[in-house]
């Protein structure tokens, strides 16, 4: 067998020429080796996988039925519907099965799927997505090859709704952000979010399964489930843990060290953000966590997430984009709502910044997005502003995000400010409004509490439509009294009202509900009446009778 040309022989030569011909060779043998690993790193190059969020034409021929709901949504997701006269849609039926199998033979790796997108999540190569996107039943693509991809990280280290500040605390400020929406009348009252489900979108909940001030969510089976969008795994304890101060605003319960806003309510934890880096993925990865809450039937979702610039400049918004309609996350979030979910959104925390406004889910049309207040009741500097070019009014509301009490993934409470706080805060007095009102829609929800705020009637780009006020007119009710006697208490339907001394005297009765709308008002004649409650919904009410003299008030159930 002939020997190569980089195998020279070197008998019969001279040292001169051997040494000569040896460089010859090592030489050869460089420029093989360098021009083999060229070869490889190029092939490796052009076979990079990526993600790319893809969008399908249709829905049809789906092994799926509107009729059939349990198959694609938990009983409590079809419970919240029904309850609310939401009809389950096609939007709502998963992605045909049969589109992902003929992506999955074109090369693909599948990560997630949207039912309300219609969309798919995939990993894949350019060359093979080129063949993907010429598929029958593909529209195109929502997100191209935009990843968070941590060996390609700009070095952004901070998350734009991490803590601003922590110090140690003791109870006193605690007290202060609950009373400022006047969630200790709340709790005065007995609710405290019992039977509530709220989905948390964060970015971590680093420890939370081990700290003493949330013990009894974990005790009493109220984490009702985990998922990690990020690694695509079911643990969410190991991460960033700024979702586990989040949950504190709500979900802690310590006598004398830190109580939340709906310590009796059950929650969702889903990671959906990548805390040190900053990717448009993170919207798509918002809309799964939602789409997810949805099919486990959550009552609320709370997100401290918002989202303008990216680190990859190419898929920045602009204020143009933030309308409340056009990028994935404000889509998600509104898709949320219209299955009856309340959503409640950070406004952000870009007031000193150069961006300035608001985020986005914050900008949805059909969300709560919150900013952020000082203990004395003045915006803190750092709350996102409404865009004044946009004729809705953003933030919708305020609650206390400075300098409030919050869980620290050691365990220990601490303050912290941010509108990441105010917005669970808020968030949880909603859960225990409409765990009172039981009735109400969604909407309802948002419009009563939109219109409970303090400056409701002059709204403003920098407090929206202010403090809500939903429980304050607990305070000044008057001392219960002796004056009448209501029975049965609940009642199914009509209740007997009966007053003491009577004689001589004109007594008015009304009964509201806890927003103050009055459902019945009549000059009482006798002082023994039925009256029927048939047409009057499910709820707590206040019933009051009185005149110019005194007036007393007890609180009626309607079941």
């Amino acid at each position: 067998m002939e020997k190569s040309k980089v195998g020279i022989e070197f008998r019969g030569q001279s040292l001169e020429n051997r040494g000569r011909l040896l460089e010859i060779s090592v030489n050869c043998i460089a420029f093989c080796t360098l021009f083999f690993i060229l070869c490889s790193l190029f092939s490796i190059t052009c076979s990079a996988q990526a993600k790319y969020l893809i969008t399908f034409k249709d829905k049809n021929n789906s092994p799926y039925s509107v009729s059939k709901p349990l198959e694609f949504l938990s009983q409590r997701s079809v419970n919240r519907r029904t309850k609310q006269k939401i009809a389950v849609t096609t939007r709502d039926l998963p992605v045909n099965p049969a589109y992902l199998t003929e992506i999955t033979k074109a090369g693909a790796k599948v990560w997630f799927t949207s039912r309300w997108m219609n969309a798919a999540l995939i990993q894949t190569t350019e060359a093979n997505l080129v063949n993907i996107l010429k598929l029958s039943f593909v529209k195109g693509l929502e997100i191209n090859g935009t990843v968070d991809d941590p060996s390609t990280r700009s070095g952004r280290q901070k998350s734009k709704f991490e803590a601003l500040e922590t110090e140690s605390f003791n109870y006193g400020l605690a007290k202060t952000q609950n009373e400022m929406i006047a969630v200790d009348k709340m709790h005065d009252l007995g609710f405290k979010g019992e039977g509530m489900m709220i989905g948390i979108l964060d970015a971590g909940f680093n420890n939370a399964n081990k700290i003493s001030v949330l013990k009894a969510l974990f005790d009493e089976k109220r984490i009702v489930g985990t998922y990690d969008f990020v690694k695509k795994e079911t643990s969410v304890y190991e991460d960033d843990g700024h979702g586990t101060s989040v949950l504190s605003c709500m979900g802690a319960y310590a006598e004398g060290s830190m109580i939340g806003t709906a310590p009796k309510a059950s929650f969702l934890l889903l990671r959906s953000e990548n805390a040190p880096s900053e990717y448009i993925i993170e919207e798509a990865n918002w809309l799964f966590a939602a789409e997810y809450a949805d099919s486990v039937g959550v009552d609320l979702i709370n997100s401290s997430l918002g989202y303008t610039t990216f680190d990859d400049a190419k898929t920045d918004h602009t204020y143009a984009d933030l309308n409340g309609n056009k990028t994935i996350a404000a889509r998600a979030a509104d898709w949320a709502a219209a299955v009856g979910i309340v959503c409640v959104i950070s406004a952000g925390n870009e007031g000193n910044g150069t961006w300035k406004y608001i985020g986005t889910p914050a900008d949805a049309d059909s969300v709560i997005s919150v900013g952020a207040l000082t203990a004395t009741k003045t915006l803190a500097s750092f709350s996102s502003l409404g865009i004044p070019t946009d004729k809705r009014i953003k933030p919708d509301l305020v609650a206390m995000g400075q300098s409030v009490a919050v869980v620290a993934p050691s365990g220990s409470v601490n303050t912290s400010s941010g509108t990441s706080f105010s917005a669970p805060i808020l968030c949880g007095m909603l859960a225990g409004f409409w765990q009172a009102n039981p009735t109400l829609t969604a909407m309802e929800v948002i419009d009563k509490a939109r219109k409970s705020g303090s400056q409701f009637s002059n709204p403003d780009y920098r407090l929206g439509y202010g403090i809500p006020i939903l429980f304050s007119i607990l305070a000044n009710q008057g001392e219960v009294t002796e004056l009448f006697k209501v029975y049965p208490n609940p009642t199914k339907n009509d209740i007997i009202l009966e007053i003491n001394n009577v004689v001589g005297k004109s007594y008015e009765a009304n009964m509201t509900d806890i927003s103050g709308k009055s459902y019945w008002n009549e000059t009482l004649k006798n002082h023994v009446q039925t009256i029927s409650l048939d047409k009057i919904p499910s709820g707590m009410y206040f019933l009051r009778v009185g005149n110019e003299e005194k007036t007393s008030v007890v609180k009626l159930w309607k079941e």
